[in-house]
């Protein structure tokens, strides 16, 4: 439906100044809907024409007036024509704020981002981890390369964000920085949530998320085997750092913690359980969920041959770890000397714990998830999925019962 337009200039004779002046009002009416406001232009009564709308005679005050009229009939024709060409709603609410410079401020994606970003810098070690930080900060790194990329364009109002975007986002993410699927669904999460931000304040009238879908692919964990583990106990290093980070390694496969849980601990850590024995207590910084893990022969062994070590008494450290970036390198140095032939990280001693260690042996897998500080079982029974020999040793009880019987009735029948 078209919208009908009209525009008036009358002179108010209810707003007379001390000298008898009327103001030139402005009445502006949009399918039946009234806007009037001044023009801040005054008139003697006689010198208005009523009839013309307009201030009589030829004076340069007349042309002047007249010529400024003349002015807000194009700039409210401008208007309508601009509505109609951003297929937006013709009504008294959009001319009043383009006529009065209403128009909702345009906000764009990367200060809010950055915003975002500031927010957790300033609350590294309360509520977020330094990898957080890290990780949102390559997020908005890599959205402004997509920008620049795409749009050839700095920064981008968050109003011409749709499903479209996304869907070059990712595609962006896929091809030219060539991440894997994981890696591309997590970077495509954490700009999810700068949207959620967007809607949440309202600045957003419609999720581009809506219609999107993503699937995280199950990568299979590497963990070392009893026998993997055992080499590397056995090996006696020639260097003290080496010797140093596979205690350390073999400390956190036997504990589940992982590196900057290890990093945090303090002797204050080390409690009395309910059993009576020495336990760790402590939350993960990943998660903030509760850890609590007993302690076995293997890691008191560890916790006491570093108990003088000079980095743990003057940093009152229950281990004296190195960088997470040392440590992996080192760890690589173990591998090739104990003939493992897997990529080894500080994080497969967690996978470890969670596999070879505690599951194979028989330990319920709640009592691993209390350990493993996960929120939600079904995290930890990804580690379930992969114990082929857990499957094939509880499939052998099977067959063996199975076995048995068949024989009791092979006997029954003979009988």
């Amino acid at each position: 439906m078209k919208a009908k337009v009209t525009l008036h200039f009358y002179a108010k004779s209810t707003k007379a100044n001390t000298i008898g002046q009327f103001p030139i009002y402005i009445r502006l009416t949009v399918n039946g809907n009234r806007l009037e406001f001044s023009t801040k232009k005054f008139v003697d009564s006689n010198r208005w024409s009523a009839d013309l709308a307009k201030m009589k005679g030829t004076t340069e005050e007349a042309r002047s007036i007249n010529s400024y009229l003349d002015l807000m009939k194009s700039k409210v024709l401008d208007i309508q024509m601009e509505l109609i060409h951003k297929n937006q709603e013709v009504n008294i609410e959009n001319f009043k704020s383009k006529l009065f410079g209403l128009e909702e401020k345009q906000r764009m994606l990367v200060p809010i981002f950055q915003d975002h970003n500031n927010k957790i810098k300033e609350l590294v070690g309360k509520e977020y981890a330094s990898g957080t930080l890290e990780r949102y900060t390559t997020s908005l790194k890599h959205t402004i390369e997509f920008l620049e990329w795409k749009y050839k364009v700095s920064d981008i109002d968050i109003t011409k964000i749709n499903h479209a975007f996304i869907s070059d986002y990712e595609f962006y993410l896929r091809s030219v920085r060539n991440c894997a699927n994981n890696t591309a669904v997590k970077y495509i999460k954490n700009f999810n949530k700068i949207i959620k931000i967007c809607l949440a304040n309202d600045w957003l009238d419609k999720n581009p998320f809506a219609n999107y879908k993503s699937k995280v692919r199950e990568v299979e964990r590497t963990y070392l085997s009893e026998e993997e583990i055992q080499s590397i106990i056995e090996k006696d290093f020639k260097t003290e750092r080496l010797s140093l980070v596979r205690d350390i390694f073999l400390f956190s496969c036997f504990t589940g913690l992982a590196y900057i849980d290890v990093k945090n601990l303090t002797k204050s850590h080390i409690s009395i359980g309910i059993d009576g024995e020495k336990w760790i207590f402590t939350h993960r910084q990943k998660t903030e969920s509760a850890s609590k893990i007993p302690i076995l022969p293997v890691t008191q062994m560890i916790i006491d041959k570093y108990e003088n070590h000079p980095q743990c008494i003057g940093d009152d450290k229950l281990l004296p770890i190195l960088s997470n970036q040392k440590m992996n390198a080192y760890l690589k140095e173990i591998a090739g000397i104990c003939k493992i032939d897997k990529e080894l990280t500080f994080h497969i001693a967690r996978h470890t714990f969670a596999t070879t260690v505690t599951l194979t042996n028989g330990v319920p897998i709640e009592s691993v998830s209390k350990m493993l500080g996960h929120k939600s079982l079904r995290t930890t029974q990804h580690y379930a999925k992969v114990l082929d020999k857990k499957v094939g040793e509880d499939m052998m009880v099977l067959k063996n019962k199975f076995t048995l019987l068949n024989t009791k009735t092979e006997q029954v029948k003979s009988s």
